[in-house]
């Protein structure tokens, strides 16, 4: 599904990726762990087109995609949700999710399997999105993402700042999407124990490039938890 050689990023003298390679895979959650400050988010915005890369390439289903604007790699089947959320909170609920489906005609109904994944968000649609808290604009977003039905998921911390009991349901969504055997999942995330459960492959990046990789049940005796303590 999505397959990044080589890539290379700068910001002005600061070699931030340093030739960084991965793949997605349809049916498979791909978690990238690491420290702040490693790269990890620079990385996604360059795969959405956020930010240029200097050389490499990024592919997505066999096509080159790095000259793409983010809105083209959206259109193409790549859902992204940010760290931080970055929902409208003047917005209602409602009005949140058909921004999903902004580049579809303006008949295209709100899925309603996304009311199955997150049922809080049928009970909110008239509310506001700045009046959430902050798990329910965390479901919002990625409700949002997959309004359009993405072939790549890509998620930027989402459990950052959220209560136990939806991460849980977030984890539930993530392991739901990917056992469909249709979308490819790349997970951003520093909460260990979380990555774990639901990793099928892991990649560790320190200073902007992977010093480990391997298979989701190979973590624990693999020492991925050592490399990432802070």
């Amino acid at each position: 599904m999505l397959t990044v050689k080589n890539i290379n990023q700068y910001y002005g003298g600061s070699h931030i990726l340093r030739d960084v390679s991965l793949e997605a895979h349809p049916g498979r959650v791909t978690v990238l762990l690491g420290r702040n400050g490693v790269g990890k988010t620079t990385l996604l915005k360059s795969l959405m087109g956020l930010v240029p890369i200097k050389t490499g390439s990024i592919e997505f289903e066999g096509k080159a995609i790095y000259q793409a604007t983010p809105y083209q790699r959206a259109r193409a089947g790549i859902g992204f949700v940010p760290q931080g959320r970055e929902i409208f909170a003047r917005l209602t609920v409602e009005e949140n999710l058909a921004m999903g489906l902004a580049y579809k005609s303006a008949s295209t109904p709100i899925p309603t399997e996304l009311f199955e994944l997150f049922p809080v968000l049928k009970q909110m649609l008239g509310r506001r999105g700045g009046d959430l808290s902050g798990g329910q604009q965390q479901q919002l977003a990625i409700a949002r993402a997959l309004a359009a039905q993405p072939k790549l998921l890509i998620l930027d911390e989402p459990t950052e700042g959220i209560q136990p009991s939806i991460i849980k349901d977030i984890g539930r969504v993530i392991r739901m999407l990917a056992d469909r055997g249709d979308m490819a999942i790349l997970l951003v995330e520093q909460y260990y124990d979380f990555a774990r459960e639901l990793a099928d492959d892991y990649l560790v990046m320190e200073r902007g490039e992977f010093i480990a990789r391997g298979l989701g049940r190979d973590m624990d005796s693999q020492g991925v938890r050592q490399l990432v303590a802070i």
